[in-house]
C-alpha cells in the first residue's frame, strides 16, 4: 500500500549503486501529491546527479504484467505513478556483485535508482498500473542490451504471480539464461596524452584494464573538427585530460605563446563541448603556476588567480572552462616528476657527470611524482569523491629546488655541498632566451583531499625511491 508521512531517505541494497528511495506524499481529501523528481534534493541526500534526458511512462492494463530483465546502457529512476507493482533487479555487471538480486515492491511513496549495467525487471500487482521511469540517455536502437530470462534458475527471483500465468513478451520469454551471457563491462575511460609522463604513469596504474583506453595526438587531436563524432561517447564515463602544453619559457615566445593558447585552452574547450551534452566526468590536471607566488601560506584550492605569464594564464584559462563542466576534478599539482626529462633526472645527470650546479633558492614547494597524481586520480573517481577542485603534491617538508638538488646528490652518493643555491634573479639573469616567471611560493595546501580519505606520499620518501631507480640508469651519462 502507499505510505504517507515518509520523509525523503535513500537505502542502500546489496548490488552497488542500486538505491531505494521512500517518497513523501502530501495527501487530502482530494488525493495525493508528490514530488516524483527533485534534482536539489535528491543530490543533496544522496542520489547521483545522473542527467536525466528522457521520461517515459509504461501503461500496464492487466496485474501479472511483467517485463524484464533489461540492462540498458544508461542509469535510471524508476517509479509508479498509480497502481503497484513488484521490482526485481539482478545485477549484470562484470565483477564480484556479478548475479546479485534485489527485490522490493513499488508504489507511489517509493521508488528505485539503477545505475547503468543492472538488470531491471518488474511485475504488477494492480490492473491499470502506471510505471514511469527517467533515463540518462535518449533511446537508440543501435544500443546494445543485456537481457537475462525472468525465470532463470540462478537468479531465482520470487514472482508473486507465477510466470505461466504472467502477462510477457515473445522476446522476454527467449532471453538467454545467465551463463549465457557476457557480463556488462564498465563504462570507458579514455586518457588522453598517453606518450606523456602522466601518461605513462597512468598507463600503470590502469594496467590490464580493459575499459580504460589510452590516446595520444595522434590518436585524438583535440584541435580536430571532428571531436564530437570522434568516438561513440556514450560508452564512456569519464576523460583524463593528461594532455597539455607544459613548455613554460617556449610559451613566453610569440610561437609557444600561439600554441599553449591552442592546447590549454580551445583543446579544452574542445573537449568540454564533448562532455557536457554526454554527461561525462572530465579530469583535468592544474598548475601551481594559476598563482603569483605570493602568498605567506600555502594556497588553497579557491584561492584567485594571478598567474604571472603565458603557460600560467593559459592553464588558468583552462581550468575556468572545466570548473563550468557539472562532473569534474580539477587537480592542481606542482613540481612534476616522472618518467621523462625532469629536475630530478637532470640532477643525477649532472652529478654523476661531475657537474656543479647552481639551483635557485628562493622558489619553494613541494615534488609530485606522476605515479602519486595518477594515484590521486583513482582516488577520486572512484570513490565518487565530491566534484571540484583538488590540489595534490606529495607531502612532508618544504624546500627551494637547491634544496631537493643537494638532497638528490646526497641520496646518489654525492657531495651535498657540490650544489650551490643562488637567487632566481642570477640564475636565470644568465639565461639566453626569453624565460617565464615562476611563482617564488608553490606550496600546496592538502586538507581538502586528505578529507576524502586520500593519504598523500611523503616527498623525501617518493624521491629516495626515485634516485634508488634512477641512479642505475643515469650513472655514466654525460651532462646535457
Amino acid at each position: 500500500m502507499t505510505e504517507a508521512g515518509k520523509i525523503l531517505e535513500a537505502q542502500h541494497t546489496p548490488i552497488p549503486g542500486l538505491t531505494v528511495w521512500q517518497l513523501p506524499l502530501h495527501g487530502d481529501n482530494r488525493g495525493w501529491f508528490k514530488e516524483n523528481w527533485q534534482r536539489a534534493k535528491m543530490v543533496a541526500a544522496g542520489m547521483p546527479d545522473f542527467g536525466p534526458v528522457q521520461h517515459n511512462i509504461a501503461f500496464n492494463e492487466s496485474a501479472g504484467t511483467t517485463r524484464g530483465i533489461h540492462a540498458e546502457p544508461w542509469d535510471k529512476f524508476v517509479s509508479v505513478a498509480a497502481g503497484r507493482a513488484f521490482g526485481a533487479w539482478v545485477d549484470l555487471r562484470a565483477g564480484a556483485t556479478f548475479g546479485n538480486v534485489f527485490t522490493v515492491e513499488l508504489n507511489p511513496s517509493r521508488a528505485v535508482f539503477v545505475p547503468r549495467g543492472v538488470g531491471n525487471a518488474y511485475q504488477t500487482l494492480e490492473p491499470n498500473t502506471v510505471y514511469s521511469y527517467l533515463v540518462n540517455d535518449h533511446y537508440s536502437p543501435g544500443a546494445s542490451y543485456t537481457s537475462v530470462h525472468p525465470a532463470d534458475e540462478s537468479v531465482a527471483i520470487d514472482w508473486p504471480i507465477p510466470l505461466d500465468r504472467a502477462v510477457m513478451s515473445d522476446k522476454d520469454r527467449a532471453q538467454p539464461r545467465l551463463t549465457d551471457i557476457d557480463p556488462v563491462p564498465p563504462t570507458k575511460i579514455l586518457v588522453l596524452g598517453a606518450d606523456g609522463q602522466l601518461g605513462r604513469a597512468l598507463r600503470e596504474a590502469y594496467a590490464g584494464m580493459s575499459h580504460v583506453e589510452f590516446a595520444t595526438r595522434s590518436d585524438l587531436d583535440l584541435g580536430s573538427g571532428d571531436l564530437g563524432s570522434a568516438r561513440p561517447w556514450r560508452d564512456y564515463d569519464t576523460i583524463i585530460n593528461a594532455a597539455a602544453y607544459t613548455a613554460v619559457d617556449k610559451a613566453e615566445t610569440a610561437e609557444g605563446r600561439a600554441a599553449a593558447w591552442a592546447t590549454n585552452v580551445a583543446g579544452v574547450s574542445a573537449l568540454a563541448r564533448v562532455a557536457a551534452p554526454h554527461g561525462l566526468t572530465v579530469v583535468h590536471i592544474s598548475s601551481d603556476y594559476v598563482f603569483d607566488g605570493t602568498s605567506t601560506r600555502p594556497y588553497r584550492e579557491d584561492d584567485a588567480f594571478a598567474p604571472l605569464g603565458v603557460y600560467g594564464q593559459t592553464k588558468a584559462a583552462g581550468d575556468q572552462i572545466v570548473a563550468t563542466l557539472p562532473r569534474h576534478y580539477i587537480l592542481r599539482t606542482s613540481w612534476v616528476i616522472g618518467d621523462g626529462r625532469n629536475f630530478v633526472r637532470t640532477m643525477l645527470s649532472l652529478a654523476n657527470s661531475d657537474v656543479n650546479p647552481s639551483v635557485v633558492n628562493d622558489q619553494f614547494g613541494r615534488l609530485t611524482f606522476t605515479s602519486e597524481l595518477a594515484r590521486a586520480i583513482r582516488h577520486l573517481t572512484e570513490t565518487d569523491a565530491p566534484y571540484g577542485t583538488y590540489n595534490v603534491s606529495c607531502a612532508g617538508s618544504v624546500g627551494s629546488w637547491a634544496d631537493i638538488a643537494q638532497r638528490t646528490f646526497s641520496l646518489a652518493g654525492h657531495d651535498p655541498k657540490r650544489v650551490t643555491g643562488v637567487a632566481s634573479a642570477v640564475y636565470f639573469g644568465k639565461v639566453e632566451g626569453p624565460v617565464a616567471p615562476r611563482p617564488a611560493n608553490s606550496v600546496l595546501d592538502l586538507a581538502k583531499i586528505e578529507a576524502t580519505g586520500y593519504v598523500p606520499a611523503d616527498a623525501d620518501e617518493m624521491l629516495a625511491n626515485y634516485v634508488k631507480l634512477e641512479n642505475r640508469g643515469t650513472a655514466g651519462m654525460t651532462a646535457p
